[in-house]
């Protein structure tokens, strides 16, 4: 394997989205127990309050080969530290790092979608399923919470439709929820937020990466709304006080994948044997294997995708440290066999996930592509 083929490893404890509440705690002036252990590799500016901005979908690597179109951001670029995902590099996963400052194999959201163990039925984590509490999906203080704790005020400014949602209350409980639809409200309400000091405001935009999967990351519509995100940014930081900083995230990046370079295990159908359930999402598959069938299915995976993919026993991905530190509760909703897509590889099922076939943009493996994240200060 080359050094350009080789996946990027997850940087926990140092440079992850799980570090970034632990760093904003130290910048802050909170001890290391409120929080968590600060990271070793993210050290911030002090400051009296913070904003976080996160735009899902806006990998390191995109904002570079597109910066014409970011000026703003790409102004701060210069000398900033460059972030990884957890793995899947994927939004549900993330998300909940960042808020609970732990890895996935801890809290619990591995993946788009995961089975709900003793079950032949996967949560998708993003739209959620009222038979599962996220408080015991995810049971773990989150690191929002433990922040509110040490005096810190802590904000999360999202869309209205979010607050209360399963994700939301999993991920980011422990924090105040203001509600905001449009870029005009969301800045107001991040400025309202971080007046106190010592703070932490926290907000997010989906909107780039809703283009990027609907018209991909090359698309006329995917620059446009590049560029609508950089005047979001810049237009945040102009509003908010010298004494309040600004870091930009993301939490995954993208990658376009034609429809000529996907498998969908509905026409080979030698992918579905031994298979129970599969799960994950097109970049980063969960195969949950019949009883005796994970030698055999890894066999078949390997034989038909070759060099394009990744194919791991759970076993194998835990110990290579793809999860992190990852609790027993938390192993049976990770797939027997994991397949990490490399390339332009997408993994579908025209049965099972119909929506994913319209997707151009994809993301959840660990391409340097799709793991590494901006961290830029303004």
């Amino acid at each position: 394997m080359t050094a350009a083929e080789a996946f990027t490893e997850p940087a926990y404890g140092d440079r992850s989205l799980g570090d970034v509440v632990p760093a904003v705690a130290r910048s802050l002036g909170i001890g290391a127990d409120a929080v968590g252990p600060p990271p070793t590799g993210l050290l911030l500016p002090d400051a009296g309050s913070w904003v976080v901005f996160l735009v899902d979908g806006l990998g390191a690597e995109l904002l570079q080969r597109y910066a014409h179109a970011a000026p703003y951001l790409s102004s701060l670029v210069e000398g900033s530290a460059t972030g990884t995902a957890g793995v899947p590099s994927t939004t549900a996963t993330s998300l909940t790092s960042l808020g609970t400052g732990l890895t996935p194999g801890t809290h619990g959201l591995v993946g788009f979608t995961a089975r709900v163990p003793g079950t032949d039925r996967l949560l998708n984590h993003l739209w959620w399923d009222k038979r599962v509490d996220p408080m015991e999906w995810q049971p773990h203080p989150t690191a929002f919470a433990r922040l509110g704790a040490a005096g810190v005020q802590v904000t999360v400014v999202n869309k209205r439709e979010f607050e209360g949602s399963g994700l939301t209350v999993a991920a980011h409980r422990g924090a105040e929820y203001v509600g905001a639809d449009r870029v005009g409200e969301r800045i107001a309400g991040v400025v309202a937020a971080a007046a106190t000091s010592p703070s932490l405001t926290y907000v997010y935009d989906s909107d780039l990466d809703w283009t990027g999967h609907k018209f991909g990351v090359s698309s006329t519509q995917w620059l446009q709304q590049l560029a609508m995100v950089d005047a979001e940014a810049e237009q945040m930081r102009e509003a908010l006080p010298a004494s309040t900083r600004l870091l930009v995230i993301a939490d995954h990046g993208m990658i376009d994948s034609p429809t000529d370079a996907r498998v969908d295990v509905d026409e080979v159908t030698e992918l579905r044997d031994g298979v129970a359930l599969i799960g994950g999402e097109a970049r980063f598959r969960h195969l949950y294997c019949s009883r005796g069938s994970v030698a055999d299915v890894v066999d078949t995976w390997r034989g038909v995708l070759g060099d394009r993919a990744t194919v791991l026993t759970r076993d194998d991905a835990v110990a290579r440290g793809w999860f992190g530190a990852s609790s027993a509760g938390v192993l049976p909703r990770m797939g027997d066999v994991l397949v990490a897509c490399r390339g332009d590889l997408g993994i579908v099922s025209s049965v099972d996930f119909a929506y994913e076939m319209s997707l151009v943009g994809l993301h959840g493996s660990l391409t340097s592509t799709e793991m590494l994240i901006p961290i830029l200060v303004g």
